[in-house]
């Protein structure tokens, strides 16, 4: 595809920070001179925190909300292309770069902007077909209503997210969470947030093993699983919930693997720029930066972003650079408990009722909505 008379900037991602650089680029840009495409791997925006309910449970019926179309959300100003990425090239002096899809299409480019977010394992590696993505969910559901044993392994990212275990122990189900570190989540946190979330999980009957982990997450024919420090847990289903790990291969393939640093994240300068390639960006949970990876960090990433790539369409130098966020993070437990942390000061912990206020009953997906036009 040739975009001989204008710019073309080229988003690979549809996620929190894709979506926040594309509505910000597209009130921005000259029309007539610039063309703005958004390539996403799902036809729907993936409102990830809702989703995590909707696996456990079909109350509600979340599933036919925390998938959002995209509709006409850029208001005409740019296209969203559904496709996956494999591979790209770097644009080299005035020749333009080359974004491949699985298809064999090629978008051109003059910026480049990566935000394609992580990789999930389980009940939240979501196919991106409708029908797919129904019978995904509605197999899992199956599967939690089946098991009497459950254990989660993990007490980090998807348990922060939204913890889950509470439903199945409304069910009437055993619930356990393993987790390797001495309290659930990290030391991003304080311990007294983190003791906080230990003492809720246990007070609605979720039993927390820390400091071990399982290396087997087949449970053995008697319906049980050890962990490393030989501890036996009935479990008839197990669920892996260690977290993601950032959706960078075709990124290392693309270019070098000198690109990303030992956990796979991409290196990038305070601009979010790709050392030696200016006209490349990456953001959101893909990039090496020390903090949380979370959706509510999508603004600050944005903002830097689309404020170096309007610099370097202008033939200009990038100077805005990300100096990070306070650590903010809300706690669901069921329907109407959990816990706030602010990172100010010694760290500020809010209780029950600011997780029920601000995300327990509606988990923030009529905000998401109205923030983006979906």
């Amino acid at each position: 595809m040739s975009t001989d008379n204008k710019k073309t900037i080229v988003i690979v991602g549809g996620g929190f920070v894709g979506s926040n650089v594309a509505k910000g680029l597209s009130s921005q840009i000259d029309p007539s001179k610039h063309q703005l495409i958004q390539i996403t791997a799902s036809p729907k925006f993936v409102h990830f925190p809702s989703t995590i309910r909707a696996v456990v449970t079909p109350e509600g019926k979340l599933e036919d909300r925390a998938f959002m179309p995209y509709g006409d959300y850029l208001a005409g100003k740019a296209e969203v292309k559904v496709g996956e990425v494999v591979s790209f090239t770097a644009a080299q002096g005035e020749k333009k770069g080359e974004v491949i899809l699985a298809g064999g299409e090629v978008v051109e480019y003059d910026v480049l902007v990566l935000t394609p977010g992580n990789k999930w394992n389980g009940p939240f590696n979501f196919p991106t077909e409708q029908s797919a993505l129904q019978s995904h969910i509605e197999s899992w559901r199956a599967k939690i209503e089946k098991a009497r044993s459950i254990v989660l392994v993990g007490g980090g990212a998807v348990v922060r997210s939204n913890s889950q275990p509470v439903p199945f122990i409304q069910q009437g189900k055993e619930v356990t969470v393993i987790h390797g570190g001495r309290l659930p989540m990290n030391d991003t946190y304080t311990d007294r947030f983190r003791s906080g979330l230990l003492k809720k999980l246990q007070d609605h009957g979720v039993k927390v093993v820390l400091k071990d982990r399982i290396d087997n997450l087949t449970p053995s024919e008697d319906g049980t699983i050890t962990t490393a420090k030989g501890k036996v847990i009935n479990a008839d289903l197990v669920i892996p919930t260690i977290g993601a790990t950032p959706n960078t291969h075709f990124i290392k393939e693309s270019l070098s693997e000198d690109v990303l640093d030992a956990t796979n994240h991409v290196k990038t300068l305070p601009t979010f720029q790709l050392a030696n390639y200016p006209n490349i960006f990456a953001a959101g949970d893909i990039v090496d930066f020390k903090e949380q990876k979370q959706a509510a960090k999508a603004p600050g990433h944005a903002g830097v972003v689309v404020k170096n790539v309007l610099a370097v369409l202008k033939g200009q130098s990038a100077h805005a650079q990300y100096k990070g966020s306070y650590e903010i993070i809300i706690v669901t437990i069921g329907r109407s408990k959990g816990l706030g942390y602010f990172g100010l000061l010694w760290g500020i912990v809010l209780g029950d009722w600011f997780a029920r206020m601000i995300k327990s009953k509606d988990l923030m997906i009529d905000m998401t909505k109205k923030q983006f036009g979906f």
